[in-house]
């Protein structure tokens, strides 16, 4: 994929994400290639945040975290994700596969990167402009995340959509704590 094909089909991602998700769904992506875009948006987040840590400073973000701690983190929620809203969503009468909400969250995932690369540059500029295209891309991405949940589970009704976001999010959240804790990381470690 070009830059020009990427950056269309994240702006198409805003302005029509059913239409996106369709497409991404049917492309019936090979369980290689699926694996292979969800380690490269990992690598990348991490990559991205790391970067930002060093330039604009450790007081300039919310929290201070390794990028190889950060993209383990990230990669694990992400396997989580996938398990926990395929299925919730089955249990509210979806259908999607773990693969097309794999598909769906790396695609989400290469345009939050993008986004997040647009607000930097805005901070440089002026933060007020930054924050307030951090709320747009937040406000943004539940938007899409929601249709796309419904798209691949086939509601047909954002609703359900919407419900299987807050029980997978509570479950999700329960679920990261967990594996946090099993991995020995206290709220300290994590700034190291």
């Amino acid at each position: 994929m070009s830059p020009v094909a990427f950056v269309r089909l994240a702006w198409q991602t805003v302005t029509a994400p059913r239409e996106v998700a369709q497409l991404l769904i049917a492309a019936r992506l090979s369980h290689e290639a699926i694996l292979t875009a969800m380690a490269l948006v990992v690598a990348l987040n991490a990559l991205v945040m790391g970067i930002l840590q060093v330039s604009m400073g450790a007081g300039a973000l919310p929290f201070v975290m390794s990028p190889v701690l950060f993209g383990a983190l990230l990669a694990a929620m992400l396997v989580v994700s996938v398990m926990v809203l395929t299925g919730v969503g089955r249990m509210l009468g979806g259908t999607a596969r773990a693969e097309d909400l794999a598909v769906l969250l790396a695609w989400l995932q290469a345009v939050r990167i993008l986004w997040q690369v647009i607000v930097a540059v805005a901070a440089l500029l002026t933060p007020a402009l930054a924050s307030i295209l951090a709320v747009l891309g937040f406000l943004a991405g539940i938007y899409i995340f929601l249709n796309f949940l419904d798209v691949a589970h086939g509601f047909g009704n954002l609703l359900r959509a919407l419900a299987v976001l807050v029980i997978g999010g509570l479950v999700l959240v329960m679920a990261m704590s967990l594996l946090v804790s099993l991995m020995g990381i206290s709220p300290n470690a994590m700034a190291i």
